[in-house]
Parts: C-alpha cells; structure tokens; sequence
C-alpha cells in the first residue's frame, strides 16, 4: 500500500481477510482495501467495499471514516483530473455525483458531529452547495442561449431558492431580470432587478465585459 501498488495491496488484504474472517485485522483488512479501491481509481469496488463495512460493522469504532470515504469517493468522481486537463468546470457535469457526495458527507456530519473528519466534510459539503447552484445556472444560461426562456428562468429560480447562500446567486438573479425581459413580465422583472441591485450593487454583470466574462470560480487555487 506503501509503495501504491494498490491492486497487490487489495489481493493480499483480501486473503488475510479470507483466511483469518475473525482474526483482529480481519475489519483492518477491509477498511484497507476500500482505501486502496479508492486510491487506485475503481470508484464502484471502491464503494461496495464502504458500503459492505457498514452494513457489516454499524458500530465498528472507525465506522465514520467510512462514511467520510464514501463521501470522498463520490467527491472526487465528480471532481475528476480530466477536468483540469481540458479546463472544464466541474459544475457543468451532470450533478449525480455531487448530490451523492454531498449525501455521504451529510450523513457523516450528522452521525458523527464529533468526529475528527467532520470539519474537512462540511468544507467539502459547503463547495459541494455552491457547485449544485452553478450546475443550476449553467443550464439557465444554455437555455437563455437557445431563447428558451421559461426553462431558463425555472432553473435561475431553482439555484436562487434552493441554494441562496451561494455566489451562484448572483448570476442567477442577473438571467431571471433578462428572462423576464424577453417573456414581457417588465414588474418581475423589475422586482428582481431591485433584490438584484440591492444585494449586488456593484455586480459584475452590470458592465458589458463582466458580463461576458468566464469566471473560472472552482479553480480555488488561482
């Protein structure tokens, strides 16, 4: 496991499992090679050996890394390394993987509020909110683009009631003033433009380059 060769790490994990089912490293062995499921990439073996250890071991006194994992697993399935290979934002996938991971990250938090992983997860779980939201906008703007402006404008609505503590936020109530614009609903419209103005008075949006700028908010490190 050392050395990352994960998939002999995995056979001889399995085997000391096999051999000795009751034997004190038995649980160790199947914690380890979740681990190195995960580590290897093989997402699906990796989330049947977590889920398999807490069915197995509900009580097991390091059960909540295995929830963490689990949450890790599904994270970093939809925060993939081809994304920052072609640029890509991750929030433009299809969110099933993000609502996952934020499903196991939840359950730890609320099984275990006092464990050691329960602050990274509510990180995790805070990125995870705000990647939801931008996933919303991402598929108002495609619809906006298309001149679908219902659709546009119940998906703005979505990102702005389901997630309204998230800076996805803002462009949301900026393409509901322009989806009111074009179905004619002009007193929406300007009810929008006034929350929009009053909590981003100094928005982006509201200049010709903002407006057209790709804010590449999920690359944290830049």
């Amino acid at each position: 496991m050392t050395g990352q060769h994960y998939e002999r790490a995995i056979q001889l994990f399995g085997k000391l499992e096999a051999s000795y089912p009751f034997g004190t490293y038995a649980q160790q062995a199947q914690m380890e090679i979740a681990y190195a499921y995960y580590k290897s990439g093989d997402q699906a073996q990796a989330l049947a050996a977590v889920e398999r250890f807490i069915k197995l071991h509900p009580n097991h006194a390091n059960v909540d890394y295995m929830y963490y994992l689990r949450g890790l697993i599904n994270f970093n399935d939809q925060i993939g390394f081809l994304n920052f290979i072609y640029a890509q934002d991750p929030t433009e996938r299809d969110p099933k993987a993000t609502r996952e991971a934020f499903a196991a990250f939840k359950q730890l938090v609320d099984k275990f509020p006092e464990s050691q992983y329960t602050p990274d997860a509510l990180q995790r779980m805070n990125y995870l909110v705000n990647a939801m939201a931008q996933y919303e906008v991402h598929v108002a703007r495609y619809y906006y683009r298309r001149q679908a402006y219902l659709a546009s404008l119940n998906r703005a609505q979505s990102a702005v009631n389901d997630f309204r503590d998230s800076p996805a936020i803002e462009e949301a109530l900026f393409i509901m003033m322009r989806d009111y614009d074009k179905l004619g609903m002009t007193d929406l419209r300007d009810d929008t433009q006034r929350v929009f103005l009053k909590n981003y008075p100094n928005s982006r949006f509201l200049t010709p380059e903002g407006s057209r700028a790709e804010r590449h908010w999920w690359k944290f490190w830049q």
